[in-house]
């Protein structure tokens, strides 16, 4: 029986990772580098150079920066509500441990070095023009995590489930604020007791 072809090394050959492709390269670049430096203080050129690739294929996948940073929006978008669904998966049926579950987490990774914030919530700060691309994508992100709080503050009996969304709201966007103005040790280690706290003050009685 004919034997497998093998390497030098007698191993059977493996092909490795295909390599990103340039608009990949680039969206993975501009992830990291808005995140950590702000969108606005990260320059087209920055990006292609530390992506490894032309201006000119920046600017066939993407029309503009503003473009790019709308596109990095929606990556970040995506990754919240992976963590947020993921949260509400593992307790079928119950929302306040849902909320506590993807709080918990957040609290955790709003005291680790490297934590920026939401970039949403920073991209929102960074373009105050409603008609931005970013803004807009930032925007539509917040009303619907504003529409899944009331929809768990419905689940959970509250008396005003409006009222205690909203100071749910504001309990995340302070988490992600005072973040990166404490660090560890910082309030936002606290949020998911606070939360708690406040959904069992609006179910009394």
């Amino acid at each position: 029986m004919a034997s497998k072809p093998s390497n030098a090394s007698g191993a059977t050959a493996k092909a490795g990772p295909k390599p990103l492709l340039a608009a990949d390269r680039i969206r993975k670049t501009a992830r990291e580098m808005f995140y950590r430096d702000g969108i606005r203080a990260v320059g087209v050129d920055a990006i292609v150079n530390q992506a490894g690739v032309t201006k000119p294929s920046l600017y066939r996948s993407f029309s503009s920066k503003d473009e790019l940073a709308a596109a990095y929006l929606r990556d970040y978008d995506a990754e919240f509500w992976a963590r947020f669904d993921a949260a509400c998966a593992a307790h079928p049926g119950d929302p306040h441990a849902q909320l506590l579950d993807y709080l918990s987490g957040l609290a955790t990774r709003a005291v680790a070095n490297g934590y920026r914030g939401c970039g949403l919530t920073n991209a929102a700060v960074e373009y105050p023009e409603p008609e931005h691309p970013a803004r807009a994508v930032a925007v539509e992100h917040k009303l619907q995590l504003r529409r899944r709080l009331n929809e768990m503050a419905l689940g959970m009996g509250a008396r005003d489930p409006a009222a205690l969304a909203d100071g749910l709201l504001l309990l995340i966007e302070g988490a992600f604020v005072s973040s990166q103005l404490f660090g560890e040790g910082g309030p936002a280690a606290r949020v998911a007791d606070m939360a708690d706290k406040l959904i069992q003050a609006h179910r009394a009685g």
